[in-house]
Parts: C-alpha cells; structure tokens; sequence
C-alpha cells in the first residue's frame, strides 16, 4: 500500500486529506511539525510527503532539505496558502517537485500522488539539481493571490530549463517583471539580461537591433555593430511585444531557436545564439495565426511554456499589499505616508483597466497630492475611462440579454412549458449585481444600498429571496 505523509498543523487540513486519501486506497500518516516528520520518516517509510511551509517551531522550507534527506528520493509537494516568488523558487530548489497553493481541491492530492509514483517509477529516481538562485531587488512581483501564486509555481518550475517562455497579459499586469525574475531564478542569471521593446523599433531598425549587422551591410553602415542577441550572449533576451514584429523577422527568430543561430545583416556567416529567448506579448497570438499576421511555427516554438499573468481586477485581494509595496518605492516621503481605509476600499472597487502600472500612477498621484499625510480618497485621481467603454458596454449588455431572451424563448417553444422570463432574467442580473456592489463595499450595506439607489430594506429583502442574506 501507498504511504503518504502529510505535514501540517491544521487539524481540518489533515483530517480532509487523510479521510480522503485513505478512501482511494493511500495510507496517511499526520506529523503536525517538521521534528516530528523526521522522526517518522523512517518508521512511515513514505511514498509521498505534503509538507506545509508555515510550521510550529521549524518552517518547512528550512526543513526541507533535511526531510529530503531522510526521505531520499520521496516526492515531496510542498503546500502554502501564502505563497510569493521566493517560496516558490525555494521550494522547487530545495528538492521539492511540486508546490500547491491552499485551498485545494482534495482530487488534487490524490491524482498528484499518483503522476509523482508513476513518474517516479518510470525515471527510476527523482532527479534534483537545485539551483542556488540570486533573488533580485528588481524582480518586483508583488502578490499572495491564488491566481499569482500560480504564476511564481510556473516561473520556479521553468527558470531551471532552457526552453523559451512565452508570457502573455494584458498591458501592465508585469510581463517584463515575470521574464526578469525567469532569469533571474535561472542557470543564466550571472550574465546579460537584454530586454528588447519590439513595439518601439520601426520595422526598418528591428532585422539591424536584433541581429546586428557588418560594415558596408547598408548605406551608413560604417562598421560592424553587436546586435541584442550578441548583447545577450550565455543569457536571456525579452522580445517584448513579439505580436509587433513583420513577418519577415518571424522567419529568422523561428531559425534562431531551431538552430540556435542567427545571421547580421550582410554577413555571409551566421552566428552561435548560445541564450535563452523569453517573447512577452499582450496580443492574442491564437488570433495573429489564424489572420495570417503571426507565423505558426513560430508561435509553437515560443509557447513551449506559456505563463499567463492575470489582471488586476481578477486578483483585487492583492491591491491592498501592491498598495503599500508602492508606497514605499514612492520616495516622496520618509517615512512614506500610510493609506485610509475608504481610499483603499475605493481603488479595489476601481477596473484597472491599466493594470498594476496604473495602480502605480495612481498611488505615485496619491503620495504628491497627499504631501506626506494620510492619503484619503480626495488625493487619488480620477478613475480612468477605457476609451469607448461607455458606448460599448450597453451595447454588449443589449446583445447579450437579446441572445438570452431568444434561448430562452426556444427552450419555451420546444418543451411547451411557460417561461417566467422576467423573474429568470432578475434574479440573474441582480444577484450578479449585487454581489459585485458589496463585495467593493467590504459588504457594507448601507454603502452598497446607497450606491444601488435603493432603500437598505429593499436589498434585504432582495438579498434574502436570492439566497445571499
């Protein structure tokens, strides 16, 4: 039978897995601290071990390699519900070979028990080489959301490997921050790290930036220049905004990654391309290809390991800490000032269309305005307007309500049956409504019935039928 081990302090945590496991066949043992486990271990003889980061007495990370070394080559997945970049890059560092962010779903445990037993048993041993990794200032990814935890999983898990990355996001969510801190978790870190801004080269200039070219190669060309990809030799280059570039420099990329070489402009011999490519991009590349606008093979080659990083208003629990992370790079005042309540509560009830960038304005705005005091909602600026949104949103909202009602009367024509279409579509609309309004109001009610226009025992009694009282 299959032993796992589960390390946690949290008694519903361990209760849930072991009850769970235990009816898909594993037996579980529970140690509630890391001196315990490494009592255990030899005892147990463990298959597997889910270790918790946040430990009575010792931490797991800095057990970890001792429980490593007890458990020889066990899988051990470590589990955090307060993960960031550097646990993650720890964790898989120190010989972990999965990391999972709390809550879970308990079907998670049991199919990773069994990808890591058969893995195991196909490799014949679990193979660790950690890295020692140089955690930079500059790699500024701010976050515990699950949707960023995620993020800094892909980025330990794909730092050690050569293979290129291809980040997508929309504007300002952090994609250079994201390709920075790959490289600078990665083997390759001790040497040049070239962001290139594709967006910002004149398709003229992008075939001479990137490659580099010869003396005499074209009219000014009077000697031989080093291209980024020669900048960035043994390291990391960033071609941002690769959706950006002609397709005739799409040709000479995809040959730079199959072939590990490259050609400057009028030279008769190429060059080794001994580096590693991360392409970052806020376009749908899917769409590109299917218009004919991005090469195909290209895009396969880029999308070995894709990492998607979320916007900001999908992980508003971040704000409040991207906040004060800003804050304290803001320098306008030492030390710098702090933020009321009603002010943070306004900017995570805020879109960001911008994303973390204009969150950073935002804040920067804020501090000036706020001249060292307390920043209140009357120093932060205006709210800014996606251009067209306001025509777009009502007209997108028309369509889709015109799409419902047609489904709706379908369904109706087909089973016979009456529809109440008015209740349906209220009860749709307004618990959708509602629910987005109390969550910007930290569920106050009386703010959230003042900004719906309606009497605060109105939304009671509408809260209440919808089954959100």
């Amino acid at each position: 039978m299959t032993n796992v081990l589960i390390v946690d302090d949290e008694h519903t945590i361990c209760w849930g897995i072991r009850e769970y496991l235990t009816d898909e066949g594993f037996c579980v043992s529970i140690a509630p601290s890391a001196e315990e486990a490494l009592e255990m271990i030899p005892t147990v003889s463990p298959d597997a071990i889910f270790l918790d980061v946040r430990l009575p007495g010792r931490d797991g990370l800095s057990a970890l390699p001792d429980i490593r070394r007890s458990a020889g080559d066990v899988p051990i997945v470590v589990m955090t519900a307060f993960g960031n970049l550097e646990t993650a890059v720890k964790s898989i560092e120190e010989g972990a070979v999965e990391y999972l962010t709390k809550p879970f779903d308990l079907d998670q445990t049991a199919r990773i028990v069994r990808r890591l037993l058969v893995k195991q048993r196909r490799s014949g041993q679990q193979a660790s080489n950690p890295v020692s990794a140089a955690h930079d200032s500059r790699c500024h990814l701010v976050g515990r959301s699950p949707a960023m935890q995620q993020v800094y999983k892909q980025i330990a898990l794909v730092a050690r490997s050569n293979v290129p990355v291809l980040i997508t996001g929309e504007s300002g969510t952090g994609k250079e921050l994201a390709a920075r801190a790959v490289h600078e978790n990665s083997l390759r870190r001790s040497h040049p790290y070239v962001p290139v801004s594709l967006a910002a080269m004149s398709p003229t200039v992008i075939e001479s930036e990137l490659f580099g070219h010869v003396k005499g190669a074209f009219t000014g060309a009077e000697g031989d220049r080093q291209g980024c990809l020669d900048l960035a030799a043994e390291g990391t280059v960033l071609l941002d905004e690769i959706g950006d570039v002609p397709l005739e420099i799409q040709v000479k990329l995809l040959r730079v990654i199959e072939q590990s070489e490259f050609l400057p402009v009028g030279a008769s011999h190429p060059r080794p391309a001994k580096l590693r490519i991360v392409a970052a991009t806020h376009r749908n590349l899917p769409e590109m290809v299917a218009a004919g606008t991005f090469r195909e093979d290209l895009y396969f080659r880029l999308n070995v390991f894709p990492i998607e990083l979320p916007p900001l208003r999908e992980r508003r629990e971040d704000i409040p800490l991207l906040v004060r992370h800003f804050l304290g790079m803001s320098g306008h005042a030492d030390p710098p000032p702090d933020i009321a309540a009603r002010a943070l509560d306004q900017l995570k009830s805020r879109h960001w269309h911008g994303n973390v960038r204009e969150l950073r304005n935002a804040i920067e705005h804020a501090s000036i305005n706020a001249r060292g005091r307390l920043i209140d909602c009357e120093h932060l600026p205006a709210p800014i307007a996606r251009r067209g949104a306001e025509s777009e949103s009502p007209n997108m909202l028309q369509q889709q309500i015109a799409a419902w009602t047609n489904a709706k009367l379908q369904q109706s024509k087909s089973t016979g049956q009456p529809s109440v279409l008015y209740e349906e579509l209220m009860n749709v609309v307004e618990k959708e409504l509602f629910q987005a309004v109390l969550q910007s109001c930290q569920d106050n009610r009386t703010q959230a019935a003042r900004m719906l226009g309606i009497h605060r025992a109105t939304l009671r009694e509408r809260l209440r039928k919808l089954g959100l009282d």
